[in-house]
């Protein structure tokens, strides 16, 4: 049975094309319109789905999308406005309030070891005009004036997603009628395909799938049974007691854009104290020891905007991301022990978090945890299109790789090299003369095979470099044009991961995604400074022949010329560019980006102005050292 998976068309929209249960071809929007997160309908993927898989129109036999129509999502949403009502009827915020006061009488900015890649000017968010002050400041001033902007900002959120659901649907009504298949669309609720690509591609004959987002289908999130029998649901969070948007919130306020910089904020969290505003947050959420989560005044982004105006990004950021664990950790032991569920599978956006993925693994009573490779509404697609297939269809083993975007041949990438007149060797054994660069310190951008599906850079559209100079994250990001506060992450050979990462047990195959954390050996820390955080973690990928043969043979070349089992893997991209997809993309973004040689497929293309591009190196280096 062929199934046309789409996921939703807000953002990141994505074309998978599975059959009988095995993903044949996944590709996000984004990566051929070259614009990051792209919304609308996916109709480039399909097109180019549907060329590589050689499947016709015809053939599908189902279209399977991840939400409900716009009318239905509007009842639901309705729903949820009139049970949030119930609650704060009887829930109030006054005691976070009251100790907002105390907290902010006698917070001082106390100065603290800079924060790389962050100026002293940037430790506080932009301050906001007079008017805008006095709003963040009623949203502290009373219980009942925390709940009026709640209510208020609910019913401005409920108008403007109705409108965007209503939208998405005539989008995706038009552009199926385009190829002659609306009259094969099935819908699915939204919880529901995030836990089933969860479950179905984790290899568990049995786990707790929980699903964490910022909204869909009247939900945040939910919990489900997961056996072959199928997905049996034990609980809904509720919208808007919602994780997703409770992150987004204190992402924008920290003058950060949501849904694409959450990232940072948790690299930041790691420099500041989370006790600074912790008991703040922590009173505003209440239900976790009943497996619910429930937020007082949750859509009230003032509160978090006054937070900004009032202390440090390092400290709000730890508040948050410390509070984020803790809310989780609650629900998910009181589900594993209430289910004596000892697998845990995860999908949804806040699960992009890997700090709180490591947390669910340390939870007592949790053996293993898979987290989906492309765990945000971008893999839902996959998700809907298990749920389309019969039972029988649907997939027993875990998902071997990500690997399922389009690949270009040699010659192919041959003509984008002579288009551009670039010089370069073309080898029959490719990964040693690669390891070579490493050894000697090249940055080496590596385009392979086929394009990930996901988020994550893994080896076949990535930039490599030595991990044992921890200034590499300065001066390379500022090369590429980004601004971090997250080290790299390390690309690790599997078999020596034990050398490298504490407590991985029942977490390899997350690991092998790069969607989990580990604290990190006194190996790793000796050997790859500049892939380990200040709070002594890493977020590894694992890798194996079995995954990513070229990739493997790079590394344990390297290993074997250097001693050190792993390297610096960062996206290829340039900063706020999607990750390059066709050989065109990886030329242009190598030259932009000065990266010292492009290892793509059999050839290695020396930098043109290599020279210049070293020697600036050189005196920028000596600069900093100063």
């Amino acid at each position: 049975m062929k199934v046309l998976g789409i996921s939703p068309l807000d953002k990141d929209v994505t074309a998978s094309f599975v059959e009988d249960g095995k993903i044949l071809f996944a590709c996000g929007e984004e990566r051929l319109s070259r614009v990051k997160l792209q919304d609308g309908f996916p109709m480039r993927a399909i097109r180019l789905g549907l060329q590589r898989t050689g499947w016709s129109l015809d053939e599908i036999d189902t279209v399977a999308y991840s939400f409900f129509d716009g009318d239905r999502e509007h009842e639901l949403m309705r729903a949820a406005m009139q049970e949030d009502e119930t609650f704060h009827r009887d829930n109030a915020t006054a005691e976070s309030l009251a100790k907002l006061k105390q907290v902010r009488r006698a917070y001082k900015a106390i100065p603290k070891d800079p924060i790389p890649g962050l100026d002293a000017s940037d430790e506080f968010a932009p301050r906001k005009s007079f008017a805008k002050r006095a709003l963040y400041e009623l949203a502290g001033w009373s219980p009942s004036m925390d709940r009026r902007l709640h209510r208020k900002c609910f019913r401005q959120w409920v108008a403007l997603a109705t409108a965007d659901h209503q939208i998405r649907t005539q989008q995706l009504h038009a552009g199926l009628d385009e190829l002659g298949l609306r009259d094969k669309l099935q819908r699915f609720n939204h919880h529901l395909c995030h836990a089933a690509n969860a479950y179905y591609y984790s290899g568990y004959e049995s786990a707790l799938a929980m699903s964490f987002d910022g909204y869909g289908s009247g939900n945040c999130g939910a919990v489900y049974e997961a056996t072959p029998t199928g997905l049996v649901k034990l609980h809904e969070f509720r919208f808007p007691n919602s994780l997703g948007q409770f992150y987004e919130y204190v992402t924008s306020a920290l003058g950060f854009r949501p849904g694409r910089h959450e990232g940072k904020i948790v690299g930041l969290a790691a420099y500041g104290d989370p006790e600074v505003l912790g008991d703040v947050l922590r009173e505003r959420f209440t239900g976790m020891e009943q497996g619910d989560i429930r937020m007082r005044a949750a859509t009230n982004y003032h509160f978090a905007r006054l937070l900004s105006q009032n202390f440090s990004k390092r400290d709000m950021a730890a508040a948050f991301q410390t509070v984020l664990e803790e809310v989780v950790q609650q629900v998910a032991d009181y589900w594993v022990n209430k289910t004596g569920l000892r697998n845990v599978c995860l999908s949804g956006g806040v699960n992009a978090n890997v700090k709180l993925n490591q947390r669910i693994h340390e939870c007592d009573g949790v053996d293993s945890v898979f987290v989906y490779p492309n765990m945000g509404d971008g893999g839902c697609g996959t998700g809907a299109a298990l749920l389309a297939l019969p039972s029988e269809c649907r997939p027993k083993t875990a998902l071997r790789h990500a690997y399922l975007g389009p690949n270009y041949s040699s010659d192919e990438i041959r003509a984008a090299l002579d288009e551009e007149k670039l010089a370069y060797e073309e080898h029959a054994d490719v990964e040693p003369a690669i390891a070579d660069l490493l050894v000697n310190k090249r940055i080496v951008a590596r385009f392979n095979g086929s394009m990930e599906y996901g988020p994550r850079a893994l080896g076949n559209r990535s930039i490599l470099y030595p991990a044992q100079d921890p200034e590499v994250n300065l001066w390379l990001n500022h090369q590429l044009g980004r601004t971090e506060f997250m080290p790299f992450a390390p690309a690790a050979l599997a078999e020596e991961a034990s050398r490298l990462f504490k407590n991985m047990q029942g977490c390899e195959k997350t690991a092998q995604f790069m969607t989990v954390t580990f604290d990190c050996t006194d190996d790793m820390k000796r050997m790859c400074p500049a892939a380990v955080h200040i709070d002594g973690t890493a977020r590894p990928q694992l890798v194996s022949a079995e995954t990513n043969e070229s990739f493997y043979r790079i590394l344990k070349s390297y290993f074997e010329k250097s001693g050190i089992p792993s390297v610096i893997n960062t996206s290829f991209n340039m900063h706020e560019e999607p990750i390059v997809c066709s050989p065109q993309d990886a030329v242009r973004a190598f030259l932009d980006g000065r990266i010292d040689y492009l290892a793509i497929g059999p050839f290695i293309v020396p930098h043109p102005k290599l020279i210049e591009i070293e020697s600036e190196r050189r005196s920028d280096t000596a600069a900093a050292s100063v």
